[in-house]
């Protein structure tokens, strides 16, 4: 997933959606137990921790606070462009019982993790608007039905593609399929013989894990079923994973998007060397940029993802915002955050960027479908999402996931073993 996301998304739970029997992560409270919540009194300044903001909106959002709250200022602090590095580098200031940082901007299926393990306080929930926030995002922020992180931003897969490549094609509507996808890349391709055909991000790292997940709930698979018992090395599964294996061997998928992680997907389709692309809205804005720094302005639209044979299954991404355990001054800690999940900053935020809000009605406003008309669509794929893991050990699990699916896509295993292997390893880190 994208720094952010990566973000995210974002083992995987009902393909990514039940919540997993939690065990301890090593420090932290015993499995099925929650941390005591804490106070938020003490006033002052603070600090946001968060990936690189790609989208150069949140520090206006900052200034405003700001400028309105001169004893409780807060300052950004920003992390690096990996959603894994994030997370890194927040558990290592916990570990060590830091107070560098006030709020963490945490990937959804962070939360419990950082909740068993006591490194985030429990939030208030009647401070939020929990009843006015999509069900999927508002459910990200719980760990045994209680709230440890703010819903903020929300985040649903979507296919960008190059509308007037289509249209020149004589295709009128976007793939349905992936046999759909494939079939358009080579009409189109007739003509722009230099135009790779389809990417998503497949470097190896958190955003693998999504776009692995996406293509085996999209076959109609699961990584785990119901209860949450791994159940990957399927016929389902095998024919996600072989959609994407094969698009690398016959060029569907170009060599270069084995390094892709959104940034570089991203800045790939703004340069116009994509026909299709797998991307959060976050891509929007800045695909649609007049400064010169897009070559595809105007020339994009944005469709649902193609599955096996039908729709597709997106991941559910996004980002929330909790109070460090260790950190000082919480009470202006949980205003800010308020303050930066409330309906109107989400819109502006939402206006400014592109990015997911996780209020409903937003999505229905005339004026925003206007202005961004993929919000019917997104709002679709957030809700149809399938929720990755909230397991305690899900660094574990992303990371086995996340090996096995690369070395198939290099070459380095087939689909049967990397699937097989992938079985063993989360039969072994979710205990069941």
């Amino acid at each position: 997933m994208r720094g952010r996301r990566a973000s995210a998304v974002s083992v995987i739970a009902g393909a990514l959606g039940v919540v997993l029997t939690l065990g301890a992560c090593g420090g932290g409270s015993k499995s099925g137990s929650t941390p005591a919540a804490g106070t938020f009194d003490a006033k002052g300044p603070i600090t946001l921790a968060t990936g690189k903001d790609t989208s150069g909106y949140l520090q206006s959002a900052l200034d405003k606070w700001n400028s309105a709250h001169a004893s409780e200022q807060v300052r950004l602090i920003e992390l690096p462009e990996s959603a894994d590095q994030q997370r890194q580098q927040m558990i290592q200031n916990a570990q060590t019982k830091s107070d560098a940082y006030t709020i963490l901007n945490v990937d959804v299926v962070w939360t419990a993790e950082f909740a068993a393990n006591g490194w985030i306080e429990q939030l208030p929930a009647d401070k939020f608007p929990l009843d006015k926030i999509l069900k999927g995002p508002a459910s990200t922020g719980q760990y045994f039905n209680k709230l440890y992180a703010a819903p903020y931003l929300t985040d649903g897969g979507m296919l960008y593609y190059r509308k007037d490549l289509l249209d020149a094609a004589g295709i009128s509507s976007p793939p349905a399929s992936w046999d759909d996808l494939a079939a358009d890349c080579k009409k189109v391709q007739a003509s722009n013989p230099g135009v790779g055909c389809y990417a998503g991000q497949f470097e190896k790292y958190e955003g693998l894990t999504v776009n692995f997940s996406e293509a085996v709930d999209s076959a109609g698979g699961k990584v785990v079923d119901d209860s949450g018992k791994p159940v990957v090395n399927s016929p389902e599964a095998k024919k996600g994973l072989d959609f994407l294996v094969n698009g690398f061997k016959t060029g569907v998928i170009p060599k270069d998007a084995i390094t892709y992680k959104e940034e570089e997907g991203r800045r790939a389709f703004q340069d116009g060397k994509l026909i299709f692309h797998r991307q959060w809205p976050y891509q929007y804005k800045l695909a649609s940029a007049t400064d010169g720094s897009s070559k595809v302005t105007g020339k994009f639209a944005v469709a649902a993802l193609p599955g096996l044979s039908g729709a597709g299954k997106s991941s559910l991404g996004g980002h929330n915002l909790a109070i460090s355990k260790f950190a000082k001054n919480k009470g202006s800690a949980l205003a800010f955050i308020q303050f930066l999940t409330s309906e109107p900053e989400e819109k502006l935020h939402l206006q400014k960027t592109s990015e997911a809000p996780v209020y409903s009605e937003l999505y229905d406003d005339p004026e925003l479908i206007k202005q961004f008309p993929y919000l019917p669509i997104l709002k679709a794929s957030v809700n149809d999402a399938v929720a990755r893991p909230r397991v305690v050990k899900y660094g574990d699990a992303t990371t086995a996931i996340q090996e096995d699916a690369y070395a198939a896509l290099t070459g380095q295993k087939t689909t049967d073993d990397a699937l097989k292997d992938m079985q063993d390893k989360l039969t072994s880190i979710i205990g069941k």
